[in-house]
């Protein structure tokens, strides 16, 4: 009997994915979601508590593919006390007290950065009982999930279900999950880079895939060992990274119904100039 795999769609206005350990002023996001928050976006679902053993989660393996990898947003804070009072220090004293700001200080300035309409597909694999669970938690869980943060809910179900087949294969084979804004903007922009006045819908469309899998030649410090707020430990996972080609959903252009497009008129300036950067100003 062959193992399936579960898939996560993670879309949503907004995401953030820790992984680099950063000052309180400064709250950064990966690329892509991380095994960190994925797995503790299921151990949510599942019910389980912060400080509880993550156990069999643990032996999940991840990947990952960016349909749509979003765009970076800052957001800018300010922090005070309600109350007027000075902002204490980061740090505490031997006794566990956050010693005062030296030069009172009332004002705190924080960023924190986010993926903006981003659009992943996640899939996981491990035993089988185990992703029936998992899928069926996701779809009624425990907890209220979120893509990485408790600001990022999902705009989309989380939970396409469970697909028969390895890890990498289940991952091809699953249709493009960009919406339909995204694979309108996706047009628009291959028609741009191509030089026409009008969108291109090609059949395919290259997508960044992240494997884990110990033959990798990468390494991520982002699977988890405890989420436990006064004992959080991660360790490190090997990944495969590279580019598929995935199918867009868009009909193939037909040579015969569709004539060549009208270049644009700064496009064919380019083209006749050829690759001299100066050539444009002799004329």
């Amino acid at each position: 009997m062959s193992r399936p795999s579960c898939l996560l769609r993670l879309a949503g206005p907004l995401q953030a994915w820790g992984y680099h350990v950063t000052a309180n002023q400064r709250r950064d996001t990966h690329s892509e979601p991380t095994k960190s928050g994925v797995v503790g976006l299921l151990a949510a679902a599942m019910g389980r508590d912060r400080d509880e053993p993550l156990g069999e989660l643990l032996d999940l393996r991840l990947g990952v593919r960016v349909d749509v990898p979003g765009t970076l947003l800052r957001d800018y804070h300010t922090v005070s006390d309600y109350r007027g009072r000075p902002l204490p220090q980061s740090g505490v004293s031997a006794k566990g007290v956050q010693r005062p700001t030296q030069r009172a200080k009332y004002t705190h300035v924080t960023s924190r950065y986010y993926l903006q309409d981003a659009t992943f597909l996640a899939a996981l694999a491990g035993p089988r009982d185990l992703l029936e669970r998992l899928d069926a938690a996701v779809r009624d869980p425990a907890f209220p999930l979120a893509l990485g943060r408790r600001s990022c809910p999902s705009s989309q179900p989380l939970a396409p279900g469970l697909r028969e087949g390895e890890l990498a294969r289940v991952m091809r084979e699953e249709p493009w999950l960009a919406s339909e804004r995204a694979r309108t903007q996706h047009a628009a922009r291959i028609g741009r880079e191509r030089g026409v006045n009008r969108p291109v819908h090609t059949a395919t469309t290259d997508v960044s895939v992240t494997v884990e899998s110990p033959y990798g030649d990468d390494e991520l410090r982002d699977a988890p060992v405890s989420f436990d707020p006064h004992a959080r430990r991660f360790t490190t996972r090997r990944v495969c990274r590279e580019w598929w080609e995935t199918p867009t959903g868009f009909p193939e252009a037909d040579p015969e119904s569709d004539p060549d497009p009208v270049p644009d008129a700064d496009s064919a300036a380019h083209d006749e100039a050829g690759h001299d950067p100066f050539a444009l100003l002799d004329r």
